[in-house]
């Protein structure tokens, strides 16, 4: 073994000194010592230069396979992606639309107890008090004819001193309360709200006042406090039901003034105006005296477009 190594190293050797005395030599061409090798030496020579030769192509090749591969591995990575966050996107809406839907509940209980209360207080103060007052046979028709004007000029008054107190008080002082109206509710109930409550104080009032004395003053002042309340049950249903949907109002909704009503308050969120109509449901003759009829025209059309697609 030791003899075959030292004459295969004997041999590369010596071949070795020959290409070197051949290529020293220059009388020689460059394919002479290719041609004093071996027909096997001469082709495994000329297959390893060429083989040298396609090694480049062959590189090049090899990496646009791999970027082809990358750029379809990266479509489909980006496929998946979007069908992700579509699927992401899907359930968020049906998280929304499920609190939406439990907010509307939330407060439509809220209001059906609270209206549901009152008005059946209401009705009873009122029976039990006129009830009181012909106990003796005697009627005392000025002071019911007192408590049934004042209660239907209170109701008629509250939208005057609604309309005055939006825009004097809710839109300049209290208007860090009154804003969380003009944003995205988050809840079953705004910071606005409370608006409502201060407003029912007075109410309450008048007619505690009323219900337990006698006379024309106690009679106004019932009638007051009926006409407040009235207002403020109305108020509600078109304002909070019909404009807001906070819950659902059934036929109101299909009433052609309520559904004008409706339109001119949404022109008040939209400040087109300066804020105009102020008022709730005398807004449409808000809106007619700085020349927006035409914007309610359009208003009003919206709505029933997407109350028919409902």
């Amino acid at each position: 073994m030791a003899a075959g190594a030292a004459s295969a190293a004997c041999f590369r050797a010596s071949f070795n000194r020959h290409l070197s005395f051949i290529s020293s030599n220059p009388s020689c061409s460059a394919s002479s010592p290719t041609l004093l090798l071996p027909s096997s030496r001469r082709r495994f020579q000329s297959s390893s230069i060429r083989s040298s030769r396609r090694k480049p192509v062959l590189t090049v090749c090899f990496v646009l396979k791999d970027e082809k591969v990358d750029s379809e591995f990266e479509i489909r990575a980006q496929e998946i992606g979007r069908v992700i966050e579509k699927q992401i996107s899907a359930s968020r809406l049906e998280e929304k639309l499920e609190r939406k839907k439990l907010e509307r509940l939330t407060y439509l209980v809220a209001a059906v107890m609270s209206s549901f209360g009152v008005t059946s207080l209401a009705v009873l103060a009122v029976y039990y008090r006129f009830a009181w007052l012909v106990e003796g046979g005697n009627i005392p028709y000025i002071e019911m004819f007192g408590t049934f004007a004042l209660s239907v000029g209170a109701a008629i008054g509250m939208e005057f001193w609604a309309r005055w107190a939006h825009k004097a008080l809710w839109h300049a002082s209290l208007w860090h309360m009154h804003e969380s109206h003009h944003k995205p509710r988050e809840g079953a109930f705004e910071l606005n709200d409370v608006f409502a409550i201060i407003n029912a104080v007075p109410a309450i009032a008048l007619l505690f006042y009323g219900f337990f004395n006698k006379g024309i003053v106690p009679g106004l002042c019932f009638g007051a406090g009926l006409g407040i309340t009235v207002f403020g049950m109305a108020y509600m249903f078109v304002h909070d039901g019909l404009v807001h949907k906070r819950f659902s109002v059934g036929p109101i909704a299909n009433v052609p003034y309520f559904r004008k009503v409706a339109s001119a308050h949404q022109l008040h969120h939209t400040d087109k105006f300066n804020g105009v109509p102020y008022g709730l449901f005398l807004g449409p003759k808000e809106l007619e005296e700085v020349g927006g009829l035409k914007e309610l025209e359009i208003e009003i059309n919206r709505r029933i477009k997407l109350s028919s697609k409902g």
